[in-house]
């Protein structure tokens, strides 16, 4: 029998395994569906444009026909691999605005204010300028800055600049607002994935076991209590392993309310519609759906220097022997914080990430020649999704309802339409004159407010960042999943422990987050014995 059960060893999975597993009297077991992080491509960070088609490390998720943009359904890849989606994110190390934790406190999330949240950022973080009042230094986590700069990269710094904005460089500073180079979670040149930053350190540890291509199925509880997971591996099933003290699911904003719901804990309508006795009647599972969606602005080069045409042969060869070059991009190399004209209160509400490349579908459809993209997404958007089951079958995947653009006063769509008025406007820079060509997207006819709603609605996409599924709450909040310590409400022994537990949305990447989240709970755990 093991103490703890993990299921899911991506971004907050890892972290736990770690820290559990630092007391040698704690047996942990850590389940990922998907296979060891062996893919090169997983480990050069511009390995992540040919990481887009590869299924075998995505749960290539797609939502429900979205009503507000054409019916469309978009696609949200999720990782599937040692690591999750640390291993296949674009790495840029975001925390988002203190003032969203107290915020998170506000909304029944006792304690997770950012006066308690800071040490464990800094305790997470490997930063490479060294330890501050806001860094970490040692941390497991490395975050480095840029070791290669595409050409075009400054040029939209400069461009921002010339366009009004403050330089900024460090978007995890006293200031989030502002324009610079991403720092981006590598070491020495390759991507620090949760996995290589907290699990490869301690795989040999004789306490802790790691079993991929391990999907679990069902939580067997007991008197109220979690006791056991059903799971199957590498598509066999009947494998059943028992928990001494804690089952505990990391695997993320669609995966842990679609296990809650086939172990019995949901809304309860839902649930007896798919044959699943109902434990826990909870209405929150699987609701509060809140992601970023993001609009880009797209235009040709008039000079071949983008990552479009790059010699993938010889970027890879430099980065094997040298770690250097453009295979050690993240190719979101900068970007930006803006807080709009229609901002709530002094955040930033509009972020942007400046990709040298045209990426049209989320690089999917590959566009001849060369051009750059600047995506732009609005942080802190009012409209909320639903996941939902499609049956009582963990391979059958459930329906995601994301719900974009649906806020009933449309203010969502306003903001969108500032973020790509301002896109438009920084590239319009003279710095951009010797590079900038025909613009692709939106193009010539969108020009007014309703030609640019229409190229939303046709044309904005998931910038992956889905939370708020399984949302952390007060005790008497009917829609709260999990208490202020990631317990599961209605029953013992059953945590909940990634960005679905997130009740609001951050201003940022939520990569971050959600590993500092993991070092909190960890600590929770670890105190209570």
């Amino acid at each position: 029998m093991f103490d703890y059960i993990i299921v899911g060893a991506g971004s907050a999975g890892c972290v736990l395994a770690n820290r559990l597993s630092e007391n040698p009297e704690n047996r942990v077991l850590l389940l990922e569906a998907g296979a060891s992080d062996w893919n090169p491509l997983v480990h050069m960070p511009a390995g992540i444009a040919q990481l887009v088609g590869q299924k075998g490390v995505n749960w290539d998720y797609s939502t429900a026909p979205e009503p507000q943009l054409n019916q469309r359904s978009l696609w949200w890849p999720r990782g599937k691999v040692l690591g999750g989606s640390s291993s296949i994110n674009a790495m840029c190390y975001i925390r988002g605005h203190a003032k969203d934790y107290d915020e998170w406190e506000q909304l029944g999330a006792e304690g997770w204010n950012w006066k308690n949240v800071l040490p464990y950022f800094r305790k997470s973080e490997g930063n490479v300028r060294g330890t501050s009042a806001l860094h970490g230094g040692d941390g497991p986590l490395t975050v480095s800055d840029p070791r290669y700069l595409n050409p075009l990269t400054p040029v939209f710094v400069e461009a921002a600049t010339q366009a009004g904005f403050d330089a900024n460089d460090d978007f995890n500073g006293e200031r989030q607002a502002g324009f610079g180079l991403y720092q981006t979670t590598t070491r020495d040149g390759k991507r620090c994935s949760s996995a290589v930053a907290y699990l490869n350190p301690v795989r040999k540890r004789k306490n802790l076991k790691v079993i991929t291509k391990a999907t679990a199925s069902r939580i067997i509880f007991e008197n109220g209590k979690a006791g056991a997971l059903v799971y199957a591996v590498d598509g066999k099933g009947g494998f059943c392993e028992a928990a001494a003290k804690e089952i505990i699911l990391c695997g993320g904003s669609i995966n842990s309310p679609q296990l809650l719901m086939l172990s019995g804990i949901g809304p309860a309508a839902h649930l007896r519609q798919h044959g699943i006795d109902v434990l826990v009647d909870a209405p929150g599972v699987g609701g509060n759906l809140q992601d970023h969606l993001d609009v880009c602005t797209m235009h040709k080069c008039t000079q071949d220097i983008t990552y479009d045409n790059i010699n993938q042969a010889l970027a890879g060869l430099r980065f094997v022997l040298f770690k250097q070059g453009p295979g050690t991009s993240n190719v979101a190399e900068s970007g930006g914080f803006w807080r709009s004209p229609l901002a709530e209160d002094e955040r930033p509400d509009v972020q942007f990430h400046f990709v040298p490349a045209q990426l049209d579908d989320h690089g999917r459809n590959k566009v001849p020649g060369s051009g750059f993209t600047l995506h732009a997404c609005f942080l802190r958007p009012k409209s909320r999704g639903r996941l939902y089951l499609t049956s009582n079958n963990i391979q059958h995947k459930p329906r995601i309802e994301a719900g974009y653009l649906s806020d009933a006063d449309g203010f969502d769509m306003k903001v969108m339409l500032e973020a790509a008025k301002q896109s438009r406007r920084i590239i319009a820079q003279p710095a951009f004159d010797a590079y900038r060509g025909p613009e692709m997207f939106p193009g010539d006819t969108a020009q007014s407010d309703a030609e640019l709603e229409a190229f939303v609605r046709e044309k904005a996409e998931s910038i992956y960042h889905p939370v708020g599924t399984c949302s952390m709450g007060a005790l008497d909040d009917p829609d709260a999943v999990v208490d202020s310590r990631c317990r599961v409400k209605g029953v013992q022994g059953l945590r909940v422990v990634d960005a679905s537990v997130i009740p609001k949305l951050i201003g940022g990447n939520t990569n971050a987050p959600t590993m500092m989240l993991a070092e909190r709970v960890a600590d929770m755990i670890m105190a209570a014995g």
